[in-house]
């Protein structure tokens, strides 16, 4: 085994947390650790999250990880990439516009033959009427009609081929746009490793072996809860299996690994605030950012030898912008006054560990103060010359207190030390920015479309379900779930609720029953809204939509119409007058429904009809019933004032008469509003 071998470590994926959006991977790598403690770990994805690499030593003490960064290698493929579906797809793309161009050949041809027409010839004045030939005309129209019918045989044939064409190409470009995301390109291998310190200074036996244990974000997965209930008619409990439909599209391939399903924003900041103090009283100067020390001097000699040796940055080179580097100076016209540097320009040294302020963050700022934010002993020129004279320099007040770095600069995970060949004063300074990969953006920019993905029938996001609240489930077993951006369902858990079927019926509006499952979660964690496929008695009944359900409460879940229940609704308006004078209107209403069950066995029908409500306090509404309001607490569908109920058990076979009715009692001089009078 080579050196070079002996410090690579091949890892494998144990376990992924999928969020709203994007996924945490954990990533498990051992062996003996080499001299100088140098490893590479192997296997990570292209589309990794810069940053985001996080590694720890598992199971041996005195072991650490003193540094983890991640390194991008490109090599040529040894031998040629065996044709893939893309070379495939393109076969079929031209076998298709082949066909299609012999299929537009012949209904040319078509056309052509289709338009002969005989032509006679051209008359002069003084030739007599000629005769016309109609046994020529009959044998242009018979070669004509069997000339087009070869022609439209041979259409058919061509427009089949054509269509089994298309067909095979639409199936290959299906095929490409689901296919795994974790190959190679044809001509490039371009791997991802971790490049990881180990010390094992600390510990008593540096040759055993460890096991790394590495972290990373990655984009590019999403999840929806769904479900599957079974239960039993009659039964007072049911089996309610947990699933997600999962998506991914990171570059890897999900396979026999841990899944945790979360309901969190992953890139949600997880920093603390910063709560700035609110003083009563005399002015004090403001407090030094924690974090900042005055920077060193020695700038200009930390690169002479650089520069000694002949490597001097090239002058026509042009430098990368950057959001920190400051603008290109403007063209100087004939006659004006040289431009002055901006401040503190030159006079911005090395900052070691801690950034020193960037001259494009004092020039949003105004301030005109040096490095450390003491002031500048540049002049700036208060406004232009006029042409061969100069404004007298003004310097900025010195402003007294400490120096008032921006968020940027302190924000010590995003600063980049730039190198020897920078130019413009940056090289050897740190500055806010992350090196720009072009080629590991694109992969996050792919992963991140299937975002975009269309959500199964019923799925709700995660974030919309959840509300408030973040939760986190996890599967029972290991899942395969590949990188070709499909949904794909795992399966959770299975628990236990408690279930019951009831039906509704509102015969006033529809003369229909409508079968009802209500479901307890009697369990301690959340139930995420999503579809649920409903199993009665071993037969699948159909597939619903299940709201959210938190520990303890109770839904209702819709299931269709129930044929085998009817219901029957009549009403009777009779109005009279009362009264000494007869000045009251009496508008008595009376309600007969009738039920009657037909199903194998008891059923409990909730019966719901309205009232009337009045805010007059002349108008009178009295009840002739014996239903009741609903309970304090119910469904948002019995918030409506006025909401009746009956509840019937009806057993199988059985029926049962409802009557019920309300009186409206008003003076003779007023009429209804909003409302009629006989319904």
């Amino acid at each position: 085994m080579t050196v070079e071998a002996a410090h690579r470590w091949g890892s494998f994926l144990d376990s992924v947390v999928v969020y709203e959006q994007g996924a945490l991977c954990r990533r498990l790598a051992k062996g003996s650790v080499p001299p100088g403690g140098g490893v590479r770990v192997t296997g990570l994805p292209r589309s990794l999250e810069p940053g985001s690499l996080r590694a720890r030593v598992t199971g041996v003490r005195g072991v650490s990880v003193s540094e983890a960064r991640v390194v991008v290698e490109a090599e040529p493929l040894g031998s040629p990439a065996p044709e893939g579906l893309q070379d495939e797809v393109e076969r079929l793309r031209n076998e298709c516009a082949a066909a299609q161009g012999r299929r537009d050949h012949q209904l040319r041809l078509i056309e052509e033959v289709g338009a002969l027409r005989p032509v006679p010839p051209a008359r002069r004045r003084e030739d007599p009427h000629r005769r016309t030939p109609v046994d020529a005309w009959l044998e242009l129209a018979d070669f004509v009609d069997e000339r087009l019918t070869g022609l439209h045989t041979r259409l058919v044939e061509l427009e089949d081929a054509l269509r089994r064409a298309e067909r095979e190409l639409g199936i290959a470009v299906d095929r490409l746009a689901h296919t795994s995301t974790d190959a190679p390109s044809a001509h490039l291998a371009t791997t991802v490793a971790a490049h990881v310190i180990v010390d094992v200074s600390t510990t008593d036996d540096p040759q055993a072996e460890v096991e790394l244990e590495l972290e990373y974000t990655v984009p590019g997965a999403v999840w929806v809860p769904a479900y599957r209930l079974t239960c039993r008619q009659g039964g007072g409990t049911g089996r309610l299996v947990l699933r997600a439909s999962v998506a991914q599209r990171t570059g890897e391939d999900w396979t026999g690994v841990s899944v945790g399903l979360a309901t969190a924003d992953l890139r949600r900041g997880t920093g603390l605030p910063r709560l700035r103090s609110l003083r009563i009283g005399r002015s004090q100067p403001p407090s030094a950012p924690t974090g900042w020390r005055e920077p060193p001097a020695g700038l200009a000699g930390l690169f002479a030898g650089y520069d000694a040796a002949g490597r001097q940055p090239d002058a026509t080179a042009v430098p990368v912008p950057s959001a920190s580097a400051p603008p290109p100076p403007a063209p100087q016209a004939y006659g004006a006054p040289p431009t002055l540097p901006a401040p503190g320009a030159a006079l911005e040294p090395l900052v070691g560990h801690m950034p020193a302020p960037s001259r494009s963050a004092r020039a949003r700022t105004g301030d005109g103060r040096g490095p450390g934010g003491r002031p500048s002993a540049v002049p700036v020129p208060s406004a232009p010359a006029a042409l061969g004279k100069t404004a007298p320099p003004m310097s900025p007040a010195p402003t007294a207190g400490p120096p008032q770095p921006s968020g940027d600069e302190l924000d010590y995970a995003n600063l980049v030390l730039c190198g020897p060949d920078e130019q413009g004063g940056r090289r050897g300074r740190l500055f806010p920015g992350s090196p720009f990969d072009p080629v590991a953006t694109e992969y996050r920019r792919r992963a991140e479309s299937v975002a975009s993905l269309p959500l199964p029938g019923h799925a709700v996001r995660v974030r919309e379900s959840a509300g408030s609240f973040d939760h986190r489930f996890d599967t029972a077993a290991r899942a395969d779930i590949p990188s070709d951006g499909t949904w794909h369902t795992v399966t959770i858990g299975e628990i236990a609720v408690g279930v019951h079927t009831e039906y509704l019926c509102a015969p006033a509006l529809e003369q229909t029953v409508y079968a009802t499952s209500v479901l307890r979660n009697a369990t301690d964690q959340a139930l995420l809204a999503g579809p649920v496929e409903v199993s009665v008695d071993g037969d699948y009944l159909l597939t619903a939509a299940l709201p959210t359900l938190a520990p303890g409460e109770v839904r209702r879940v819709g299931l269709g119409p129930a044929e085998g229940i009817q219901v029957t609704r009549r009403t009777n308006l009779r109005e009279s007058t009362s009264g000494l004078r007869n000045n009251t209107t009496v508008l008595d209403h009376r309600v007969h429904v009738e039920l009657a069950n037909r199903l194998a066995g008891p059923v409990s029908i909730e019966v719901r009809e309205r009232v009337p409500v009045t805010s007059e306090p002349d108008v009178r509404i009295e009840e002739r019933a014996d239903w009741s309001v609903p309970e304090e607490g119910a469904g948002p569908d019995l918030h409506a004032p006025g909401t009746r109920l009956w509840r019937v058990d009806l057993p199988a076979g059985g029926s049962a008469v409802l009557d019920g009715g309300y009186e409206i009692r008003m003076p003779a001089g007023k009429a209804l509003v909003g409302g009629n009078r006989r319904s």
